[in-house]
């Protein structure tokens, strides 16, 4: 699938994501607050995916537009409860879903998605495979992860391709790693960028230099996603306090040696190593006095450049990311087996919140007896408190905190 992470595809990401952010925008600005900005930045995430992966379109629709009568309608729905109960169906099987008609309709509906999931696959891969054996999909403009498999099977000599169980497996992954992780990232930097207005000007500072007043559809990714290193601090800063995914190594079938300071650790063949990412990107010998708090400018730092203006040399300064020192921030593993999906992930972020913060800001509804300021610092502390690693490190019920969004 490596071949699907190019410049070509990160396009067909970044213009997918602006589109969605916009329908999603003009949906919550059409409601006086809003309780389903998880849910409806799921939809937005899946939906990019389903584009750029599949070459699946879907129109934006807000959790409140949906009906929810049939979970088992769409290759959409059904994932989306399959995704909801995933540590349910993983710990009872599929088949107790699916072949026990006496089961309360709730189960029963989990069982429905299960089957038309596994469905909508089937057809997706078997057009799939159809098309690159007449030689009509699978471009370099056009190659999705989809058709990468189905080529990959296809050439493959006997016995050495992957079945297509593998491949189904390989489906239901990407479909998993590829939205639900930046959903939840999503959800949290909204949620901060909320509680820090200051945070949020910084933001649109960027915005209004690198996209003037451009009409979304003007944005370029070749020339404005570059640029965007405020929008990508917020996502790297998110992640370094939230990372969604825990980081594990594998030392295979042979010993492997790890140095940490002046000793050498001798670890054995067959060994899972976990680290403690939420301790290594928050410790203050890398990141500072203030390594718990959430602040995206410390990635980012001024960097100065010489121009040369009717022959005279001119100071100025141009900003720069700060790429994190090895070894201390391990948001998409790092070595040679780090997130395929890293560049996508950070296009998709970059569109979206340019998105949503170039025209509107967000706040947290004031509720009764409360000032603005303590309706922030009760979002942090939501975000602190009700946060907790289920199948991925989440907001519990950010439905707790509704927002508002209003023009800037």
């Amino acid at each position: 699938m490596a071949s699907c992470f190019n410049e070509q595809y990160n396009e067909t990401v970044w213009s997918e994501s602006i589109s969605q952010a916009n329908d999603m925008i003009r949906y919550w600005m059409s409601r006086s607050s809003v309780r389903s900005t998880a849910n409806d930045l799921r939809t937005l995430s899946l939906d990019v995916l389903s584009k750029a992966g599949f070459g699946k379109s879907y129109k934006f629709e807000g959790h409140e537009e949906t009906s929810h009568v049939d979970p088992s309608a769409s290759y959409k729905d059904s994932l989306q409860l399959i995704l909801e109960h995933c540590i349910l169906i993983i710990a009872m099987g599929p088949k107790f879903f699916t072949e026990m008609p006496w089961l309360p309709l709730r189960y029963r509906q989990i069982g429905h998605a299960v089957t038309a999931f596994q469905k909508s696959m089937t057809e997706m891969y078997e057009s799939e495979k159809t098309k690159v054996a007449q030689g009509v999909s699978g471009t370099t403009v056009s190659r999705t992860f989809l058709s990468s498999l189905a080529k990959a099977s296809l050439d493959a000599k006997k016995g050495e391709g992957l079945t297509e169980r593998e491949i189904y497996g390989n489906i239901f992954v990407i479909n998993f790693a590829g939205h639900d992780t930046s959903s939840h990232v999503f959800t949290f930097a909204v949620y901060f960028l909320a509680a820090n207005p200051a945070v949020q000007d910084w933001l649109s500072e960027e915005l209004d230099s690198v996209l003037g007043r451009l009409a979304s559809h003007e944005w370029d990714y070749t020339t404005h996603f570059p640029r965007l290193k405020r929008c990508l601090a917020v996502l790297y800063e998110t992640i370094r306090l939230y990372t969604p995914v825990p980081v594990t190594k594998w030392t295979k079938e042979k010993t492997q040696t790890l140095d940490v300071g002046d000793k050498t650790l001798v670890l054995p063949p067959n060994t899972m190593m976990c680290l403690a990412y939420s301790s290594l990107q928050t410790d203050p010998r890398w990141w500072g006095s203030d390594s718990l708090t959430w602040r995206p400018s410390r990635f980012i730092k001024p960097a100065k450049i010489e121009t040369i203006f009717d022959g005279e040399k001119i100071n100025g300064q141009e900003e720069e990311f700060v790429q994190p020192k090895r070894g201390t921030f391990v948001g998409w593993s790092e070595g040679a087996r780090d997130c395929p999906g890293r560049k996508f992930s950070q296009v998709e972020f970059v569109a979206t919140i340019a998105s949503l913060f170039r025209d509107w800001r967000v706040e947290p509804v004031v509720f009764e007896g409360e000032t603005i300021e303590v309706a922030r610092s009760r979002v942090l502390g939501l975000i602190k408190t009700d946060s907790a690693m289920v199948l991925l490190q989440q907001m519990l019920h950010p439905e707790r905190a509704p927002l508002i969004w209003t023009k800037r």
